[in-house]
């Protein structure tokens, strides 16, 4: 059946067994297509899982906007009725479908991997600027308290419940209107009274996460970032608001492009203070500096710049903000998954305070060290795991609200054998060009090379914990698509509990200039803890996960990741010595490029399936070209 066609036939035989009826002339109404048997999907990933459309194809559906029929023009007949009761053939111009899976995550890919990149730009041009001392670890934490106070307002809650909650929505006779403003409203008024009070409570927030140790962090020079950055969080609370919203209605190339505007700001600004004289002075600490302003004030408009950005494709999408008060069903059940959200999110910020508090223990640049660590170490995930996670969830979130737990088994098992395929070759060569990529890309300026080595190899020992780290992000939204927000509690609050005691045996075990190298092992580490955990409680919750599958894509992956890392060793071995930079670019690239390619071409002589759309895409490119 041809989707935008009503063929003359009873609205409800149209309708999968046991659906509920639908009204035969609402417009909202959305018309099931059964898939016709045998028809393959789309080769594109992750439109469905190749493996699943063989068992369960004519149970598939396909979901389109229902398209109501004109009124007849005989007396007496119902509305787009004939004489019979049958649908009257109605001519409609073709309509698009939603955008298409693959297609979406691939522009989600390319916007997340320069946002990626011109945020490392900016990192690595501020160590430039100040290097990985104290000025740098003050400016690292104070730039963390917008984000850590937004989470515990709504942060948490906005990317793993507010857009299962809207798809919802949008089954209301006004499209989830009504209840859209009502949450725009509530949150909007939160962040406003949540970010005055955190400026105004800026030295104690700061002092939580400073050890105190004398010349190895600056409260006061801390505390005053905090003041002009805190500033934040409103904006932040506005993107993600804005961003849920949009993605709701399958529009995701705007929050995905607003961040690399945002890091242009901070590029220019970045330019802007390496060209202005002078220094900032931690002692004592003056907040009319203007470095310290133009530092502070440039990183805040480029959050600001971020969130007005997607203000013009909301009014383009059709929705307009009102002021609407009160609170409904919807919102009752949004605050009951909320307060799970709210212990996940403070919970995951005791554990990041205890890590900070160590870190500042350790030499100064600590922080720091381990925050552009932390970047780089999300990389990769941030370029194929975020990406196909804002694409699949409202898809995972709709199978779930229709209580399809067959399909929300498919896409968790699909979305982490490609996770696996895609991300265990690069954690396995990452582990090796570690050290050069912390010389290649940071030392410089007011930067050692010692310490921009110590910043690679903080990379290259926790890289065996990336793919726990996309199983787990992934874990979390399959249960937070079942609206289970008490799960990931737990399974937080069990990770926290096993960080924690690793974290304070850091001090004790290293030495200072060790142990951010310690404390980045205990993250990874941990991760590992969650992802067994996670699979064990989803396990418990959806019966099979295919786990054999997934299991045995894992297996050949490490093969290959194996051979990989041990052509890689070997190149690194015939390098000559140019000099500490040059010499780190020539591994990075060479033990790079030989690294991924020995291990994705020995996945692709093994045919493991899940690699084959990635290979498609990038054929597609060089046809292209």
């Amino acid at each position: 059946m041809r989707p935008w066609r009503q063929e003359r036939q009873r609205p409800q035989d149209s309708m999968p067994f046991g659906a509920p009826p639908l009204p035969p002339n609402d417009p909202d109404a959305t018309l099931l297509i059964p898939r016709i048997s045998g028809v393959q999907g789309s080769s594109r990933w992750p439109v469905a899982d190749p493996d699943v459309l063989r068992p369960y194809d004519a149970l598939a559906t396909r979901m389109m906007p229902r398209i109501s029929a004109p009124p007849s023009a005989s007396f007496g007949e119902g509305p787009g009725l004939d004489a019979t009761g049958f649908h009257a053939p109605v001519e409609a111009p073709e309509k698009p479908v939603a955008p298409s899976l693959a297609k979406s995550s691939s522009r989600i890919a390319i916007a997340s991997l320069i946002s990626r990149i011109t945020g490392f730009l900016w990192k690595i041009l501020l160590v430039w600027a100040v290097g990985t001392g104290v000025v740098n670890d003050s400016f690292n934490i104070a730039n963390t308290l917008p984000n850590i106070v937004f989470e515990l307002l709504l942060g948490g809650v906005l990317s793993s419940v507010v857009v299962p909650l809207l798809v919802r929505s949008q089954d209301d006779k006004d499209g989830g209107l009504a209840y859209t403003q009502r949450m725009l409203t509530v949150a909007f008024v939160l962040l406003v009274i949540g970010t005055v009070i955190a400026v105004a409570a800026a030295p104690w927030l700061t002092s939580l996460y400073l050890d105190g140790s004398p010349g190895k962090t600056s409260p006061e020079l801390t505390t005053a970032f905090a003041r002009l950055l805190l500033p934040e969080i409103l904006f932040y609370g506005l993107f993600a608001l804005l961003s849920a919203v949009l993605n709701a209605k399958q529009v995701f190339g705007p929050p995905a492009w607003a961040p690399v505007v945002n890091n242009l700001v901070v590029i220019v600004t970045l330019a802007v203070f390496m060209l202005t004289p002078g220094k900032i002075s931690y002692d004592p600490v003056e907040m009319g500096q203007p470095k310290l302003l133009l530092l502070g004030i440039g990183v805040t408009l480029g959050i600001v710049v971020q969130a007005l950005m997607l203000v013009p494709p909301l009014l383009r999408s059709g929705f307009r903000f009102k002021w609407r008060w009160g609170i409904d069903k919807r919102m009752k059940e949004f605050g009951g998954l909320a307060l799970w959200i709210l212990g996940y999110v403070a919970v995951s910020q005791i554990g990041f305070t205890v890590n900070t508090r160590v870190l500042t223990t350790g030499d100064p640049g600590g922080v720091t060290i381990y925050s552009n660590a932390w970047l780089l170490f999300q990389l990769p995930y941030g370029v194929i795991g975020v990406s196909l996670l804002t694409a699949i969830m409202p898809r995972l979130s709709r199978n779930a609200a229709d209580g399809d737990t067959r399909k929300v088994v498919a896409d968790l098992s699909y979305a982490s054998r490609i996770s696996t395929v895609m991300l265990v070759p690069i954690a396995a060569v990452m582990s090796v060009i570690g050290t050069s990529v912390g010389v290649a890309l940071f030392s410089g300026g007011q930067n050692t090379t010692a310490d921009a080595s110590r910043l690679g190899e903080a990379l290259a020992i926790s890289a065996f914990g990336l793919l726990p780290y996309a199983l787990v992000m992934l874990q979390l939204r399959v249960f937070y698509a079942m609206k289970d927000a008490r799960t990931p509690t737990l399974i937080m609050v069990v990770m926290t509990l096993v960080k924690i005691p690793l974290l304070y045996l850091c001090p004790v075990l290293l030495d200072p200039k060790t142990i951010v190298l310690g404390a980045m092992m205990v993250n990874s580490l941990t991760f590992v803890v969650g992802a067994i955990m996670g699979q064990v409680w989803l396990w418990v919750s959806l019966g099979n996960l295919r786990s054999r599958r997934v299991l045995g894509v894992i297996l050949f992956t490490l093969v290959a990741s194996v051979l990989g890392v041990a052509a890689a060793v070997a190149v690194g071995w015939i390098v000559p010595d140019f000099g500490p930079r040059p010499t780190a670019w020539i591994k990075l690239i060479l033990q790079g490029v030989v690294g991924l390619g020995v291990s994705f071409g020995v996945l692709a002589l093994l045919k493991v399936d899940e690699l084959a759309p990635a290979t498609k895409r990038i054929t597609r490119l060089i046809k292209r070209g």
